[in-house]
């Protein structure tokens, strides 16, 4: 099996290094002082970002490092990873917990510490196949807003020295509840920034990330499965290295709610369908294209026999939530190109309303309590916070596609 990081690097980003050393060579020192003999929190550090963000960070020598994550498989396996890599450092007050960042015992646990001085959530619900039903955007509000609030309350008792959380790019004029959810979380968090600084991130695809469609596409290779793809969504993809960069260099080097992106042009945007075919190209197969997720499927049986042509179905989108473009910021938001190389900031955000981010919980609540509630009141609920809001409804999920 071809190796990952090669792949993406000649094929999807394009970059043979980083985009981000530059930027992260020329603030060397003010990151060392940021986080040299710092106690550091990161939730959600199993996952794909989160375990990049703390490689980007263990150079610079935190006195210790917590990790909470409800995975525990994956909370082993990073132990593992950065335990038998040469040359990385691991504080000796290491402890990754397999715990819910909004449960009893994590706040037990934080209390017990008397807060971090960096703190980084990565726990997030991040797709848009997220988006099914009543229950699951009820899961996906509450790991993402309700949730946070939970925690930023506890922060507030002992406040860190910096916090960053992901949004996304799709919080940018957002069309499903997913995006709509990262844009309510940024007012939630700035909501909190009189009390300590906050910042956060919008970026693209990770390329490879868990649970994405091109490591879905290696997981349908060695199982010999199919391959499906939409042919008409472009995205923006970084490294999984590099997804861990932005992270830190927006939580320490950015100021009190500010929000950063990659600089990435639109000649740089991928559809998913041409990384498959690069991705099978390299392997050494041809692609066969069918007409359906069924003939696919009918035709991968030849794979058993040693056949070199990979079956595919590639189509257009037509499913809920599906954006057929990115941006990472809107024309009413202010951007500034200059301060990093490989970054822009939006800065100059005002600090909003507690009260009204409240009444919006307080109303989402109510809702999700009442048995009844349907998942286009949720979105009228969203609406009338957000008026920009516009959710693509196709009826359609992604869970019904290969």
């Amino acid at each position: 099996m071809i190796a990952a990081d090669k792949f993406i690097s000649r094929y999807v980003t394009g970059r043979e290094t980083s985009m981000f050393l530059h930027d992260i060579s020329s603030n060397k020192e003010k990151l060392a002082r940021s986080i040299d003999g710092k106690s550091v929190l990161v939730i959600g550090g199993a996952g794909s970002i989160g375990s990049s963000y703390i490689k980007a960070i263990l150079p610079f020598k935190p006195a210790s490092l917590v990790v909470a994550d409800i995975n525990e498989n994956a909370l082993a396996e990073l132990t593992r990873d950065l335990r038998s890599t040469k040359g990385m450092f691991v504080p000796e007050d290491y402890v990754p917990y397999p715990m819910d960042y909004s449960s009893r015992v994590f706040k037990k646990m934080f209390i017990s510490r008397k807060g971090f001085d960096i703190v980084a959530n990565f726990s997030a619900h991040k797709h848009v196949r997220s988006e099914k039903d009543i229950y699951s955007v009820e899961a996906l509000l509450r790991n993402n807003v309700l949730n946070a609030k939970v925690l930023l309350d506890l922060l507030e008792q002992y406040p860190p020295e910096e916090y960053f959380c992901v949004s996304t790019d799709k919080a940018a004029n957002p069309v499903n509840i997913m995006g709509a959810s990262k844009r309510i979380m940024e007012d939630l968090i700035f909501s909190y920034s009189d009390k300590f600084p906050v910042k956060t991130a919008r970026f693209a695809n990770v390329a490879f990330s868990n649970g994405s469609l091109p490591a879905g596409f290696l997981e349908r290779i060695q199982k010999q499965q199919p391959i499906s793809a939409p042919t008409d969504t472009k995205r923006y993809f970084v490294s999984p290295e590099e997804s861990g960069q932005i992270c830190m260099l927006a939580c320490m080097l950015g100021k009190n709610r500010e929000i950063f992106f990659p600089k990435l042009e639109q000649a740089q945007m991928m559809t998913f369908d041409r990384i498959a075919v690069d991705l099978l190209h390299t392997l050494g197969y041809e692609v066969l294209e069918c007409g359906s997720d069924e003939e696919a499927i009918e035709k991968a049986q030849a794979l058993k026999t040693g056949s070199i042509k990979y079956p595919v179905h590639f189509s257009r989108s037509d499913t809920s939530g599906e954006k057929s473009y990115e941006e990472f910021y809107t024309d009413e938001e202010t951007v500034d190109m200059d301060r990093l190389s490989a970054l822009g900031v939006i800065t100059d955000k005002p600090i909003p309303s507690r009260q009204s981010i409240e009444q919006l919980l307080e109303k989402l609540t109510f809702a999700f309590d009442n048995g009844n509630t349907s998942k286009q009141e949720i979105v009228n609920i969203i609406k009338d916070y957000l008026p920009s809001f516009e959710h693509i409804e196709k009826g359609r999920s992604l869970d019904s596609k290969m």
